[in-house]
């Protein structure tokens, strides 16, 4: 088993990384929690699949145990719910000695952890992904929230888990459409600090939920991540590079919720990837040649690659409401190369030479 070490300022914590590790993990927590109780937080799907199996686990090992599943899917992450759940907390009278199990994607882990950041102004919680997206990218590194009306994340904490155990066995009962989702984050770790791994899923096999190079894919994925929420926390200088892409992203996203267009997270910060980079070839800040080199790997993994069709003026206006900008200027993630990425502030009057 790999064992990668979070050691953020606020709270240290460990990650699992092992096949197969899901039927040990009740036991792990049991020996880890002995006094609490656990609430898990999931959705319908996962939890069909994975949450009853957690919890007779937790009580074959004589921890109480409740299981709360939430609809599936990106409206779950919202006040609404997130109030909900607190409530639900609060009837099943949870304490701080107690520990909520985010079991589930992107959506379950950023509304749980929210939730735990905020109930009793701050309860336990260890992280349990079962996507790709999420065993990369969301369930390490603390951010939590939920979407408003007004735009994605809008609302949530800097809050670190307690630990996080991730078993790419999962990804077996992953749709395939979620786990191309998912590559794109995979893609964007390595665009933005490991070459070799971009020569590698520009020039390998494509990479699938049976790969047998997959797990040292996450690992690798993983220890970027760790290394750069080690060094900036709360985001507010190298973490922003883990955004590279998500400027964009988030702005498609948005226009596409307005619109009532089906819309993942994945595939837009795929095509804001390649947007990005396009704009800096044209700005000369990205060598010749590189937004090619993205648009064939994202080809490769059936990813979209380009924004031609959107409304460059809603894409602009759905930017500028972005909780990345600072004052006046917009922080853009930037590569020279692939493995080579820097921060480009610019004035928000500047944006659309960037579109």
């Amino acid at each position: 088993m790999k064992l990668i070490d979070v050691n953020t300022p606020s709270s240290p914590y460990s990650i699992y990384l092992e096949r197969g590790l899901t039927g040990s993990i009740p036991r792990r927590l049991a020996k880890a929690f002995p006094k609490s109780r656990f609430a898990i937080i999931t959705d319908d799907t996962v939890g069909a699949l994975y949450g009853k199996t957690l919890q007779s686990g937790l009580e074959d090992n004589n921890m109480q145990c409740e299981l709360f599943a939430v609809p599936p899917g990106e409206a779950s992450k919202s006040i609404a719910m997130f109030g909900q759940l607190l409530s639900s907390l609060a009837q099943h009278r949870y304490n701080r000695a107690d520990v909520i199990v985010a079991l589930g994607g992107g959506v379950v882990g950023d509304l749980a952890g929210f939730v735990a950041a905020s109930y009793l102004r701050g309860v336990r919680y260890v992280q349990i992904p079962t996507t790709l997206l999420a065993q990369i990218d969301s369930s390490v590194g603390g951010k939590t929230a939920v979407n408003l009306p007004e735009g994605k994340n809008l609302a949530g904490a800097f809050y670190q888990p307690s630990a996080v155990y991730i078993d790419p066995s999962l990804l077996a009962t992953l749709p395939e459409s979620d786990f191309t989702d998912g590559m794109a984050e995979l893609i964007k770790y390595a665009l933005i600090r490991d070459a070799t791994m971009f020569a590698l899923l520009e020039n390998g096999p494509r990479v699938t939920a049976q790969s047998s190079r997959l797990e040292r894919l996450i690992e690798r994925c993983v220890c970027i991540k760790r290394d750069v929420v080690t060094a900036d926390e709360k985001d507010t200088g190298e973490r922003m590079v883990l955004n590279f892409g998500h400027t964009i992203g988030h702005a498609i996203e948005r226009v596409c919720a307005h619109k009532g267009i089906p819309m993942t997270h994945g595939r837009a910060v795929a095509m804001g990837m390649a947007a990005i980079a396009a704009a800096g070839e044209c700005k000369g800040l990205t060598r010749f040649g590189t937004s090619d080199r993205i648009e064939n790997v994202l080809k490769k993994n059936s990813l979209p690659y380009s924004i031609e069709g959107f409304d460059r003026e809603e894409l602009l206006d759905a930017i500028l409401v972005d909780k990345k900008n600072m004052a006046d200027k917009l922080h853009l993630v930037m590569i020279r190369e692939p493995g080579q990425s820097f921060l480009h502030p610019i004035e928000r009057a500047l944006l659309p030479e960037y579109l």
